[in-house]
């Protein structure tokens, strides 16, 4: 049997180790929520004070140029680039991931219904259980172009062969689910698609970080995802879009912003797009947050992702297994893949009370979130979070649970 000890004696000869020093995680705090909102690395309180009181509070307008602002969405790019199997000039970072997905639908459809053999197609296949606002996006984006277009829902991934017929135009997929952590085979997924005849999008928004992504070697069309995750951005720090160099000619967004122009300076009438994948770009760029994106990224550039993917799976099969053997008598149901190749880097149960339950281990200072429908979200970010973490954890639940330690008449946060 696991414990405590052996848990410890995991933590000294974890490599990663050394990078927890990193991070201003709170005495007191088992931080589990990482696939929701990463943890401040301390780089960042300098970071911003120097943004703040320098780059703007001294140099003002200058910075643009001085301090290097106006190529700050192309740079952060290059570095993230490598975490997710692009290049250099095939990122930047910038908007939310809801505007990045958006410019990514329009542009793929348009890519399509400019191709002869495939002019005619007008749907878009997603799962109902993808994340609402990638949803939503793809809903208000056929409802706007209303010559056809619509969009087709599928309730599990054995369903999508069958959903990718001549009709579609665009498969969108989230690579690790939100809520089950479920992780799809891309490869094989982009493969599907190719040979219906379709392109593929990719929202990296729970696997940026924290699993291993080769968007080219997978034969992804297009990608996206959020910094404020895994990545340890901030929170509502900005997104990402990933568009390839072969896509890049091709690629035309409705947001058609002056960043996006091939000369925003020269204050022309008419749109030009840049060149490359400054064409992705909208306005202006938010660059406090912006600037602060990359003290997440220093981090991540000292570990590999195979060493952050091997304790990944590590903490979670951990987690699963002392979940299962010191709570067994309550009513938990496991809703994450136990196959590694399907598994992101959050495990989720089910209880009939997990609300109540999520607020009573926050009390105690185990912070995870709760999804509807009942289920409890556990994120493990191998950068900052220890094998005895994931031993206290669970002790911390299995008293909770034993003695119904929660509140189920508590009041709902906006938040949860």
């Amino acid at each position: 049997m696991t414990t405590r000890n052996h848990c410890l004696e995991r933590d000294t000869q974890d490599p990663l180790a050394p990078l927890r020093d990193q991070f201003d995680l709170p005495d007191g705090v088992i931080y589990l929520d990482g696939n929701s909102l990463g943890a401040r690395p301390k780089a960042a309180l300098a970071r911003a004070q120097r943004v703040i009181a320098e780059e703007w509070g001294r140099d003002l307008i200058r910075s643009w140029n001085t301090a290097g602002w106006f190529e700050l969405p192309k740079r952060l790019g290059n570095l993230l680039a490598p975490l997710i199997g692009g290049a250099d000039g095939e990122v930047v970072v910038t908007d939310t991931t809801s505007v990045n997905l958006f410019k990514a639908l329009a542009a793929a459809l348009m890519m399509q219904a400019h191709d002869p053999e495939r002019a005619g197609r007008r749907v878009i296949v997603t799962e109902r259980a993808n994340f609402p606002t990638d949803i939503y996006m793809a809903q208000g984006l056929t409802a706007w172009l209303d010559r056809g277009y619509a969009l087709r829902l599928i309730d599990s991934p054995d369903q999508l062969p069958a959903a990718v017929d001549a009709d579609v135009a665009l498969v969108m997929l989230t690579h690790v689910n939100y809520r089950t952590g479920y992780q799809y085979d891309m490869k094989a997924t982009s493969a599907l698609a190719h040979d219906a005849g379709a392109l593929i999008v990719w929202d990296l928004a729970h696997s940026a970080g924290a699993v291993p992504v080769d968007l080219h070697a997978d034969g992804a069309d297009l990608a996206v995802g959020c910094t404020y995750k895994y990545l340890n951005g901030g929170p509502g720090a900005p997104a990402f879009i990933w568009v390839p160099r072969k896509h890049q000619p091709r690629f035309q967004q409705p947001l058609s912003g002056w960043w996006g122009h091939a000369a925003p300076f020269a204050m022309a009438p008419d749109f030009q797009p840049a060149d490359g994948i400054a064409r992705a770009l909208c306005g202006t760029q938010s660059i406090v947050s912006l600037a602060l994106v990359e003290c997440g990224l220093d981090v991540h550039r000292q570990a590999s992702m195979a060493a952050i993917r091997a304790k990944s799976l590590a903490l979670t099969d951990l987690f699963i297994e002392l979940v299962e053997a010191r709570c067994a008598d309550h009513p938990l149901g496991l809703v994450t893949p136990r196959e590694h190749a399907r598994r992101g880097s959050q495990v989720s149960f089910t209880h009939p009370h997990g609300y109540a339950v999520m607020q009573a281990l926050i009390a105690r200072g185990v912070i995870g979130d709760y999804r509807e429908p009942a289920i409890m979200r556990f994120g493990f970010t191998p950068l900052y979070t220890s094998y005895a973490d994931v031993w206290d954890a669970v002790e911390i639940l299995r008293d909770i649970l034993d003695r119904k330690d929660y509140n189920v008449d508590a009041k709902r946060d906006a938040v949860t």
